[in-house]
């Protein structure tokens, strides 16, 4: 499955490059992140917990960072099992581009799941899915735009 989409951020591209790359935002940001650690050079390792349809899971997993481009792109790519609820993984392929209102991200998802997950049908996890980016992508403009000419 892939979803696509594009959100105007209020702020330099800097600043928005800075938060994509920043562990603590992208906890924020992620639906039902418990915990997120690590770096941007080495990889994060997250727990997330999660409803799908009636599948409740808490996934482990790693994101890791590639084809980085600073302050222009990169891939972020993810991994998580949650026991006999199955897997999920997938990517984002993302590109900021500096715009008069601020910075255009766009954004190129593409997921996988299985175990018990897929069972519940293509049309429920797309769905789900696109939720999911959306919710993601939603997040981060907001929290962007709120930490934006504020001191962390």
């Amino acid at each position: 499955m892939e979803l696509t989409g594009t959100r105007t951020i209020a702020a330099p591209r800097e600043v928005v490059w800075a938060k994509l790359n920043d562990a603590g935002t992208l906890q924020a940001c992620i639906p039902g992140c418990e915990e997120l650690t690590g770096t941007p050079e080495d990889g994060f390792q997250a727990v997330v917990k999660q409803k799908v349809g009636p599948v409740k899971a808490t996934f482990k997993g790693a994101v890791t960072l590639s084809d980085v481009v600073p302050p222009q792109s990169y891939r972020i790519a993810g991994e998580g099992k949650g026991g006999v609820a199955g897997f999920a993984k997938g990517g984002a392929d993302v590109t900021l581009i500096e715009v008069p209102e601020g910075t255009e991200l766009t954004y190129a998802v593409d997921a996988k799941v299985g175990g018990k997950i897929a069972q519940l049908g293509s049309r429920l996890i797309d769905s789900f899915a696109a939720k999911m980016a959306d919710a993601f992508f939603e997040n981060f403009k907001s929290e962007v735009e709120g930490a934006d000419g504020r001191e962390d």
